[in-house]
């Protein structure tokens, strides 16, 4: 059975390895059939669904004062741009996360390590976010050898918005699976709640990014929900197998 979904983290166990601020965050998201997404999921988890719907995540933001869990910021990590495409995940012992299909990120030096450290999809980009009033502008293109896509994303602010269960099964995820040497791990993360708000999509413009890690025709049809959050600071822990039961955790 799957765990809970809880709008608060769960106590992050030592050792901490990564803090990092995520700030400026837009998410769109489309719903679709967990059949057609189960083939990216890594071994021991599948698409986590509500009211019989998964969903895909695109979400662009900054990733602000990222280092170790004590002390300044590291040097040639700190602050940069990332969007991401994701999915949502749960695992053999009920345990939710997600799955990223890509992390886009304008610092070649992040992309390096968090492949090399963690098997994260992270491809180099070149990223631009603006900020005029109310309006969030996003582009990126790929800097990726093989591989030419973009996006544009303009979202417009609006007011705070109350969750419900569909932003919480968004949004209250703490933590990820990745495929790791042959085998599937847990990264574990905490944050405050969530503070968000409604957001209207003014533009969005795919270059191929969805189908540059293997969907196609997404962009066809606008997205099912989209929200923003001016940001939260996280926390991550180190990384365990997906198959450690639950009540280890603690």
């Amino acid at each position: 059975m799957a765990e809970q979904v809880t709008a608060r983290a769960p106590e992050l166990a030592r050792p901490q390895i990564i803090r990092q601020e995520w700030r400026d965050l837009s998410f769109l998201h489309w719903a679709v059939e967990p059949a057609d997404v189960a083939h990216f999921f890594p071994s021991g988890t599948r698409p986590d669904t509500l009211e019989g719907l998964t969903y895909i995540g695109l979400v662009p933001f900054r990733m602000v004062d990222t280092g170790f869990p004590q002390g300044p910021p590291v040097p040639w990590v700190g602050t940069f741009l990332e969007t991401n495409i994701r999915l949502y995940s749960v695992d053999s012992t009920g345990r939710r996360g997600v799955v990223f299909l890509s992390l886009d990120a304008d610092r070649l030096a992040v992309v390096a390590a968090a492949r090399s450290a963690f098997g994260l999809p992270y491809r180099w980009a070149r990223m631009r976010h603006e900020q005029r009033g109310d309006l969030h502008t996003y582009t990126s293109k790929l800097r990726w050898a093989g591989t030419t896509a973009g996006s544009t994303v303009v979202t417009r602010i609006g007011r705070r918005l109350e969750p419900g269960p569909l932003e919480h099964f968004l949004t209250a995820r703490w933590g990820l699976h990745v495929a790791r040497a042959g085998r599937t791990w847990y990264l574990p993360n905490e944050h405050p709640a969530w503070v968000l708000r409604e957001a209207a999509l003014e533009r969005f413009e795919d270059d191929g990014l969805f189908a540059s890690v293997g969907l196609r025709g997404l962009s066809k049809r606008p997205p099912d929900h989209v929200a923003f959050s001016n940001g939260v600071p996280a926390r991550f822990g180190r990384p365990r197998l997906a198959s450690t039961p639950r009540r280890l955790d603690a």
